[in-house]
């Protein structure tokens, strides 16, 4: 669920201290501070969120993009979407939200991004990673500072794009190289846990090796179709859908449809160039969110 990995960065670390209850208060929960644990009391999200049409228009339009980018890129640039979901409603109801609506929207993306589109022998060398990475993230989730990984990563690919640019923009092909791949698959998987963006260290491993714009695309879903399943139960259990948000989510599951074709249109259309250029341009986008998140909110 990238997604990755995709969801509004939110910050866990303790805010202030409840004297009351003898924890820490987080945005999401409580941490209640007991010899030698820690238990985090996760409250189900949703119940103060308001059902009405603005909230459901602006819903369904983010998750009809996170869909269109499913669609034309095989995933890994939901960012875009996302910042239309916290004008409606909190970082922790999305979250819980989007989960199976991820799962959803890579089922149905398997019909345009088929096994023949993927790159076997690279995503051999990712999944590993990446499931490793997402492990590494959620155990780790409270001990990391996430505003500093969301600048580190967001200052890497900038580079990674400007060396690009200064190197003519031109469609490259060098080897396929394991030390990289089990790095950015890692890379990813801490990423889209802690920082909700898994998309960058994927397709700065991807975009050098010169794939055709469908194997691109299509092991750009197959990757993140291993990713959302893997986050899913975790996300549930942190924030699990109640009231309102059902509702929300039945109407957003109409728009994936819509999204992933009209994408998966797009991506018919483009050249190879054009595809590769556009996913260059997403990650300055997504650099620029990671590091307008990290910087404000070490501000906050």
């Amino acid at each position: 669920m990238e997604t990755q990995d995709a969801f509004h960065r939110f910050d866990y670390r303790p805010t202030r201290v409840c004297e009351q209850c003898d924890g820490i208060l987080t945005p999401v929960g409580r941490l209640l501070l007991r010899p030698r644990e820690v238990i985090v009391m996760i409250s189900s999200t949703g119940m103060g969120l308001q059902l009405t049409l603005i909230t459901l228009l602006i819903a369904f339009v983010g998750v009809f993009l996170i869909s269109f980018m499913k669609g034309a890129f095989g995933g890994g640039f939901s960012i875009v979407g996302i910042p239309l979901l916290s004008l409606v409603m909190d970082p922790v109801t999305a979250g819980g939200m989007l989960a199976p609506l991820f799962i959803a929207m890579d089922l149905f993306a398997l019909r345009y991004w088929k096994p023949s589109t993927w790159s076997k022998p690279d995503l051999m060398l990712l999944l590993p990673g990446l499931v490793t990475g997402i492990g590494v993230g959620y155990l780790t989730f409270r001990l990391l500072d996430h505003r500093a990984i969301a600048i580190v990563m967001a200052a890497i690919t900038l580079i990674f794009v400007g060396l690009w640019l200064v190197g003519g923009a031109a469609l490259t092909i060098r080897p396929r190289s394991r030390p990289k791949a089990i790095t950015a698959g890692l890379a990813s998987g801490v990423t889209t846990m802690v920082a909700h963006s898994g998309g960058p260290p994927l397709a700065m491993y991807l975009l050098p090796l010169g794939l055709s714009k469908e194997v691109y695309a299509g092991t750009t879903s197959m990757f993140f179709t291993v990713g959302n399943a893997t986050k899913a139960v975790p996300w549930l259990l942190l924030a699990r859908p109640t009231g309102n948000v059902w509702v929300v989510m039945a109407v957003c599951l109409c728009a994936i449809p819509a999204g992933v074709v009209t994408g998966w249109r797009l991506h018919a259309k483009l050249d190879q160039r054009q595809v590769y250029r556009a996913c260059y341009g997403l990650l300055v986008v997504a650099a620029v969110k990671l590091l307008w998140d990290g910087i404000t909110g070490y501000l906050a």
